[in-house]
């Protein structure tokens, strides 16, 4: 975590001081850090804290700034430091410490005041602030301040207990600086109980220390049996003492520099970045509407002593099949999964692969049937070809304007599915053959096996195979088609993108237009606008041509119940309160 931990002072001579801070190091140590190591000093310090245990060496640097006499040192000058120590934490050159991170190279240093100008300037700044006007009622508690420009502060006042101190005890604040608003707000109720444990540990030694001056000298009988002297040559004469002192611990720095740097690694590790999807998709909707409905008719099977429906008559639903063989049902499989598993049986791809084997003409016509929600029958011997086209085509389509009966012996009414398989020797009714609202592809075994040259080594290779893609009203060459047509062969047609990143264009452009239709659904089917706002929100929304009309009334019907319902209940519900008024 890239911010400050720093421990300050309430100096009743100085004012607010900082006594101890420590940073977090990404890059090399400062110039000069690290020439001053000292042999012998090396102290190890081991520190468990919620479970987890950090045992880091620490050891000494270059001299903290705020021990140094240097003029040129960012820290107050030395004439401005109390006597025995009250406003330093560190004696006069001793260097810093030192906490290696191996696993982030990452070094934690501390020592009285930062090295750089700029962040000695908004500690000290935090430290002022800390322990003068931004405090908690009772003086004693957590609170939160700052600003873009230097910083954001959590702090935490305490009081220490000293027996030669005006009220018997000392200010002091723990503060941690960061530029990061989101990031400390969120790591607030982290921060508050480890460093709330500090302060305790502190609080409770120095309560010792403060007892036993007390049961050996009283200082309260003691002032009062004194005569009275004016207070300033009082705190003159009675420098403040040093934390060392008061808790009776000599230790206390590098303790305090192994939980600083503790902290400093387990509030950076506790918080990750994750990616957020948002709202659920209209296809997440759609089908975890369709898994709750299989699962009811599940139970409904299991419970019920029902004759089986006859096998010529396959049940279809949207986005669903129906085996013949078993009352089993199951979401067909997205086309990438279901090439992995049956990849051995698997023909047709990707939408790229299929528009290279039909061409580029019987493709555009093969997809504008399936995006204006037209009946696409295939007439095929292998039932493994017809599905993997089948999964192929459906990736251009909302999952709630998807139904398919995979293969069947009989033709089935468009009302029943908008994919249907079928065996050669179906015969189709004439009808269905001259309609404009149907597409029929069959495969043929291929006059000469040079026709179609093999794409993809596969077993089942496509050169064995013709495709004849026929309708009643074929799509003209010139005929501008849909907008999302036109986008999907612009993106199949463009060699520099994969076929994952084509799949990923499919899905924006499908949430595109589905948004679209959320927009024409409420106008219309909501709002019941008269159909000349209509066809100004279709201009608005780029979709005012024929062809975009068609597709966003068929996509209409791929709205999940769920959408159509909480819409519904949220326009009407104003209305209705209002009539009942």
């Amino acid at each position: 975590m890239n911010a400050i931990v720093a421990l300050c002072h309430f100096c009743e001579l100085h004012g607010p001081r900082t006594l101890f801070c420590t940073e977090v190091l990404h890059s090399p140590l400062p110039q000069g850090a690290g020439s001053g190591d000292i042999s012998g000093q090396n102290e190890q310090a081991e520190e468990e804290e919620g479970g987890i245990q950090m045992s880091s060496r620490i050891r000494s640097h270059s001299p903290a700034e705020g021990a140094s006499a240097d003029s040129s040192s960012p820290g107050p000058k030395k004439s401005d430091m109390c006597e025995a120590s009250g406003c330093r934490s560190l004696a006069g050159g001793h260097p810093g410490y030192v906490s290696h991170d191996k696993e982030t190279s990452i070094k934690y240093v501390s020592h009285q005041h930062p090295n750089h100008p700029q962040l000695f300037s908004i500690v000290r700044q935090a430290c002022v602030r800390s322990l003068s006007c931004e405090v908690c009622p009772g003086r004693e508690g957590p609170i939160f301040f700052g600003d873009e420009q230097h910083g954001f502060v959590f702090s935490h006042t305490f009081f220490i207990k000293d027996s030669l101190a005006r009220g018997f005890q000392r200010w002091y604040s723990i503060i941690t600086i960061m530029m990061d608003r989101i990031y400390l707000i969120n790591s607030w109720p982290f921060l508050l109980g480890k460093i709330r444990g500090i302060i305790d540990e502190l609080q409770g030694k120095a309560l010792k220390v403060f007892e036993a001056e007390q049961f050996g000298c009283p200082q309260r009988a003691q002032r009062m049996n004194t005569a009275f002297t004016p207070f300033l040559h009082q705190r003159n004469g009675n420098a403040a003492r040093s934390l060392t002192s008061l808790t009776n611990d000599e230790n206390l720095w590098a303790c305090l520099h192994t939980s600083f740097a503790w902290l400093l690694k387990a509030c950076g590790s506790r918080l990750t970045e994750k990616l957020l999807e948002g709202a659920p998709t209209e296809d997440t909707l759609v089908q975890m509407e369709k898994l709750a409905d299989l699962k009811e008719e599940s139970e409904g099977w299991d419970g019920s002593e029902e004759e089986e429906k006859p096998s010529s008559q396959p049940d279809v639903v949207e986005g669903q099949e129906l085996s013949k063989s078993s009352p089993e049902t199951s979401l067909m499989p997205d086309c990438n999964s279901w090439n992995i598993a049956h990849r051995r049986l698997s023909v047709f791809r990707s939408l790229r692969h299929m528009r290279q084997v039909l061409g580029a003409s019987a493709f555009r016509m093969l997809a504008w049937h399936v995006l204006m929600g037209n009946q696409v029958i295939w007439k095929a011997r292998d039932m493994d070809l017809v599905q993997s086209a089948f999964d192929v085509l459906r990736t251009m389509l909302p999952i709630g304007c998807v139904r398919i009966i995979p293969y069947s012996d009989q033709y089935e009414e468009a009302y029943r599915c908008n994919f249907l398989g079928l065996s050669p020797h179906v015969q189709i009714p004439p009808h269905i053959l001259s309609s404009e609202f149907a597409v029929l592809v069959e495969v043929r075994a291929a006059t000469r096996s040079s026709l179609y040259p093999t794409l993809f080594d596969d077993e089942q290779s496509l050169n064995k195979y013709e495709f004849v893609v026929t309708s009643g009203s074929p799509v003209a060459a010139d005929r501008v088609g849909p907008t999302i047509l036109n986008k999907i062969e612009a993106a199949l047609t463009n060699q520099n993108l994969s076929v994952d990143v084509v799949d990923q264009c499919l899905v924006c452009l499908k949430e595109e237009w589905m948004n679209k239709v959320k927009v024409l659904f409420k106008f219309t089917k909501v709002d019941s606008r008269p159909k000349e706002d209509t066809q100004k929100l279709l201009s608005i929304l780029g979709a005012a041509e024929e062809d975009n009309v068609k597709l966003l009334k068929f996509w209409m019907t791929g709205l999940s119940k769920t959408y159509k319902s909480h819409l519904m209940s949220t326009v009407r519900s104003p209305t209705s309160s209002e009539s009942r008024n």
